[in-house]
């Protein structure tokens, strides 16, 4: 492995900040955010849900989601409507990111690739609810439509915390954070 591929790779990943999640384009959202937004904050959510889990490793869950859309940089986001007629080979893109990072390559592959273990349910639910948080601002922005994505993935979650993270969800607007926190002279 040189350097030089090192950087190439991580000037790649960047690319990420570059790529917008497309999906929300079907129902009129232009304003979208990218890839490395939605990978940052399903990072963040899966440390959270590893730790409600009990999961005696977040920090894996959380490098897994890190690298988990990676591909992306090589074949774009891809939505549910697009993927009935156009084939990828993410698994091809993922293989060619990493080959020339030697041991360092092999391991971000092997985090990438999805088996069905506890880390890799634990870090799709995560990636699910990163979505329902999305889905959630834009309802309340007033994208009626969105309430699909939350609504289909309540059928996909898997782990018991994810599921009552997205029922407190409902009951919770993305704009109570910051009440009470003004500061009133």
């Amino acid at each position: 492995m040189q350097q030089k591929d090192v950087w190439n790779f991580i000037f790649e990943l960047g690319q990420l900040r570059r790529i917008k999640h497309e999906g929300w384009r079907i129902i009129g959202i232009d304003n979208l955010e990218s890839v490395a937004d939605h990978s940052l904050r399903a990072a963040q959510i899966g440390f959270i849900l590893a730790k409600m889990e009990k999961y005696e490793n977040p920090l894996e869950i959380v490098a897994i989601l890190v690298f988990h859309d990676m591909g992306e940089a090589r074949i774009g986001d891809i939505h549910k409507v697009a993927n009935r007629y156009v084939q990828s080979d993410e698994e091809r893109a993922v293989k060619d990111q990493t080959e020339k990072l030697g041991d360092i390559g092999k391991d971000i592959f092997a985090l990438w690739r999805h088996g069905g273990t506890k880390a890799d349910i634990i870090a799709k639910d995560a990636d699910l609810l990163e979505q329902a948080a999305i889905a959630k601002e834009h309802i309340e922005k007033g994208h009626k439509f969105a309430q699909n994505w939350i609504n289909n993935i309540s059928k996909k979650l898997q782990t018991g915390s994810a599921k009552k993270l997205l029922s407190a969800l409902e009951k919770t607007s993305f704009n109570d954070w910051w009440h009470g926190l003004k500061k009133i002279d």
